[in-house]
């Protein structure tokens, strides 16, 4: 993946051949968290108490989402309090913490929503994602996930996760479903 500048300025993503086709199906997108909604670390306040850090552009790309009537899920084999405020903030009531098997919550959500695998993205960065990778319409990842993960994906962000990634896969949905002007009409 090529990178610009000396300002550490992110370059293109890399994107496959048939991802603008399989992006145009997306009804709902479901990402993993740590590592791709933050940058995967985890900090410990004391004995219960974790902290994670959240990109305020991957919540204007969830709510723009969310306006255009793309659903979002959240699917991580950790529990956070901190995540659950930041769902909840941002309007996220599909979300599956300590979900060991992810395919077992994809699955759910699917049944839940009536959706076939063609018609969900899933964002992922480790091998825990590699099953739902496999079967999702669109797959997404980030430029610092595991290579196996990387070559799964139809789309991986030029954006490190927790910085940006979400909104990147987002936006690239939103555009090639011709939604990205309706939705932003009134800021520019």
């Amino acid at each position: 993946m090529s990178r610009t500048g000396s300002n550490d300025e992110p370059g293109e993503p890399r994107v496959t051949t048939g991802a603008a086709a399989r992006a145009r199906r997306v009804k709902m997108v479901l990402m993993d968290v740590d590592g791709v909604l933050t940058d995967g670390r985890i900090v410990f306040n004391g004995p219960t108490d974790e902290t994670k850090l959240f990109d305020a552009q991957d919540g204007v790309g969830i709510r723009l989402a969310q306006k255009a009537g793309i659903r979002i899920g959240l699917i991580t084999g950790r529990a956070s309090q901190a995540l659950e405020r930041r769902a909840r903030e941002l309007g996220i009531s599909e979300i599956h913490q300590r979900s060991l098997k992810k395919a077992d919550s994809d699955a759910r959500v699917l049944g839940a929503h009536r959706l076939t695998d063609l018609e969900v993205a899933f964002i992922g960065d480790d091998i825990v994602d590699v099953p739902i990778l496999k079967v999702a319409g669109f797959a997404a990842s980030v430029p610092n996930a595991r290579p196996e993960v990387r070559r799964l994906a139809h789309f991986v962000t030029s954006r490190q996760g927790g910085r940006g990634a979400v909104r990147e896969v987002l936006d690239f949905v939103l555009m090639v479903q011709d939604r990205w002007e309706s939705v932003t009409r009134g800021y520019f």
